[in-house]
Formats: C-alpha cells, sequence, structure tokens
C-alpha cells in the first residue's frame, strides 16, 4: 500500500529538512491509511475492546526529505503474531529512498493485557511482507 504526504513547512528544521520524529508521525499517518484502504479503521479495534500501542519504532535514514516534497511511504504487514503486529515502512521521493522503518504494536484488551488480534483485522491483512530494516 502507497500514502503520500506533502511536506508541510512545520515538519521541517531552521535547514528546511524533515526533523527526525516527523518520520513516526508518517508512519502513523500510513498505517491509518492502510486500516483504511483494507475497509477498516482504529475505530473498529476500539470497538472491539483492543488498542494497539507502539512498543518499538526504528528509522533507518537514508537521505533528507525537504519542505514541499512530495514523499510517499509503502507499508506493509511484515509479521503477525499472537498479540502483536509488525509493520514495515519504506519512505520515497520519487525513486529516491528517503528511509526504511518499522513498528511493532502489541495488541492489548481494555484491562491493558494482550490479546489476539480480532480475526475481523487479521483477516482484513491481504498478506505479510517483510520491508523492514
Amino acid at each position: 500500500m502507497r500514502h503520500e504526504i506533502r511536506v508541510i513547512f512545520g515538519d521541517t528544521d531552521q535547514m528546511g529538512v524533515v526533523y527526525y520524529a516527523n518520520y513516526l508521525r508518517y508512519f502513523e499517518s500510513a498505517r491509518a491509511a492502510y486500516w483504511r484502504d483494507l475497509g477498516r479503521s482504529y475505530k473498529d479495534l476500539e470497538a472491539w475492546g483492543v488498542a494497539m500501542p507502539v512498543v518499538e519504532a526504528h528509522c533507518d535514514y537514508k537521505r533528507p526529505a525537504h519542505y514541499e516534497d512530495l514523499i510517499v511511504i509503502d507499508i506493509e504487514v511484515s509479521k503477525v503474531g499472537g498479540a502483536s503486529v509488525k509493520f514495515g515502512y519504506r519512505v520515497l521521493r520519487g525513486d529516491t529512498l528517503l528511509a526504511l522503518g518499522y513498528t511493532r504494536h502489541a495488541v492489548i484488551g481494555p484491562d491493558g493485557r494482550p490479546r489476539a488480534l480480532p480475526e475481523e483485522m487479521r483477516s482484513a491483512i491481504p498478506r505479510v511482507v517483510d520491508v523492514t530494516v
């Protein structure tokens, strides 16, 4: 799945380069778009009494992104565990690779304890492809 973002001025530092932590925001935006493209959303998780907090995040920066760049985030689920999901990300500007990353999410119930990803969400994931660093 691909998600496009136009870099806004507020995402950059004094040098006009995207501030490193904003890549995690881009990853989050891509995850929300991923679920929407599958006909689901985080609201579905809430309705089923499940949350998916980030428990691990990694980003390997290759090249800078700048103000007004149109960047594309390729996102795939790279692993589905018993009570976890891992997403892999590839950030591109045209054909130029800007960053590779991943986030790992615990699947927890209202009591904060691990639980399985609801079958409705699990079955919505088309395939698992490892695109992580």
